[in-house]
């Protein structure tokens, strides 16, 4: 994710205004009720988030029908879940923001159901056993309401436009708009069916599986995202587009979309985003999905998100290095996830340090000059009192976790050399391919790949709330 003071400042710029304070301290997180012995946690066990996810399951695949209405403002939708029991279930929960419920069904078998804040809590007929597969479906309608957190991204889930919607959902906005096991340890394939009114684009992550159709005033798009996806990365974005469709200079299916309001940056983000994406497959390793892109919405959101195959962009023309920022996450946070949030920087520092590479690789700064001008910071600055090797819940987007984590990986690379450096950040992505990963791992292999021991270099610059010594 790219954050508003990083998008609207150049590289130059960036380098000396970037104000972020860093958290106090994350609050006591509010202990989950205890729950049956055969009935699924009311969350995945994050800590941090302690009611984000669901534990007793694991999702394989999410079908949802969407049917919506932007001049009211309303959504239709239905929900078919597949997963599989990882304990003896009589109930299970997924979560939900708002919306009426139709009907709840297990197995093509009537189920009940409960709500208490953000919980949909399902019974289904009979109880599931460790091991069994089964299908829940939920009809539901209303009008989703995003979620507004000053203290991390803002604004975020599912947002109206004046023509549509603008769905980007981290760090758990997924909920706002579907039932789900909403946080990123749970990763899923996905297919959506969007049904607009005619006139209108839907597009979602992964690529379309037939033409749209239009009947009745009103036109659906399918998409699929064959490949494993965090909740939280999953789209239904929506509204008037100028598309531009083809190929990057390797092969890869390449879609760009942008409000008509950004007509002018349609061309140069088809171009970037080719380039990009296949300047990051000979250094990160094979690209891991199917296509890629990005999309520019009228919506002013003042950041970016990474959306799995499509990065979407809220309200500004992005530059070469937010764009090599976004794209660099389709490797570290889309195909490598976290699986809690506390290792963060796993993500936003590797995608960081991505930016000083492409400047790097276009001869525009060398990645010493950007870490050397973020460590001529006197001691007394915000950047060294917030520790990024443990993301805050509450200031998950701190400029820490961006660029002392990038910094990290720098201080890695002077201290391993470029050879086995590139050589760790491939053996990384190949090893973690549609994975979760822990910084524990990445320290683990680091050490394996430079023959190196490495601990006081990680604790420092990823633990210590001081400025690591030179």
């Amino acid at each position: 994710m790219g954050s508003t003071r990083r998008i609207a400042v150049s590289l130059t710029a960036l380098l000396a205004v970037i104000a972020c304070s860093p958290s106090d301290g994350a609050a006591a997180p509010t202990p989950a009720k205890p729950v049956a012995e055969d009935a699924g946690a009311p969350g995945i066990g994050d800590a941090d988030f302690p009611l984000d996810g669901n534990g007793g399951y694991d999702v394989a695949h999410y079908g949802l029908r969407l049917d919506y209405d932007p001049g009211k403002r309303h959504l239709n939708a239905a929900a078919a879940i597949q997963a599989k029991a990882t304990q003896r279930l009589s109930r299970f929960n997924l979560d939900l923001a708002g919306f009426d419920i139709g009907g709840v069904s297990v197995d093509a078998r009537e189920a009940t159901y409960s709500r208490s804040g953000d919980e949909l809590t399902v019974i289904p007929a009979q109880p599931l056993a460790k091991g069994a597969k089964f299908t829940v479906k939920i009809t539901y309608s209303g009008s989703p309401q995003p979620i507004k957190d000053a203290t991390n991204l803002g604004t975020y889930g599912w947002i109206t436009t004046s023509d549509g919607a603008f769905v980007v959902c981290e760090p758990n906005g997924a909920k706002t708009w579907f039932p789900a096991n909403d946080h990123p340890a749970d990763k899923a394939r996905f297919d959506f069916e969007i049904t607009v009114p005619q006139g209108l684009t839907a597009l979602a992550n992964g690529e379309m599986t037939a033409k749209p159709e239009t009947s009745g005033g009103k036109t659906t798009f399918t998409w699929r995202e064959k490949h494993p996806m965090v909740t939280y990365l999953a789209t239904a974005t929506l509204g008037r587009f100028e598309l531009r469709e083809g190929r990057t200079t390797s092969g890869i299916a390449n879609l760009v979309a942008v409000d008509p309001e950004f007509r002018s940056s349609l061309d140069r983000l088809y171009t970037v985003s080719g380039q990009v994406t296949d300047y990051w497959s000979t250094v990160f390793g094979p690209y891991p999905f199917s296509s890629t892109g990005g999309v520019v919405d009228n919506f002013p959101a003042g950041y970016a998100l990474e959306n799995q195959t499509k990065p979407m962009y809220g309200g500004f023309d992005p530059d070469e290095g937010i764009i090599a920022h976004e794209l660099a996450h389709q490797w570290f946070g889309n195909s490598l996830s976290v699986r809690r949030w506390r290792d963060l920087w796993l993500n936003e520092g590797f995608a960081t340090y991505a930016e000083w590479l492409w400047h790097e690789h276009r001869g525009k700064s060398r990645a010493q000059q950007v870490f050397d001008n973020f460590y001529a910071r006197p001691a007394t600055d915000p950047l060294w009192g917030y520790p990024p090797g443990r993301a805050k819940p509450k200031d998950l987007f701190n400029e820490s976790v961006y660029t002392r984590g990038a910094m990290t990986l720098h201080a890695l690379r002077t201290e391993i050399g470029d050879g086995a450096f590139f050589r760790l950040i491939r053996q990384w992505n190949a090893d973690h391919r549609y994975g979760h990963v822990t910084t524990a791992q990445f320290v683990a292999l680091a050490e394996k790949v430079s023959g190196k021991q490495l601990d006081r270099l990680f604790d420092a610059w990823l633990f210590q709330p001081r400025r690591p010594a030179a």
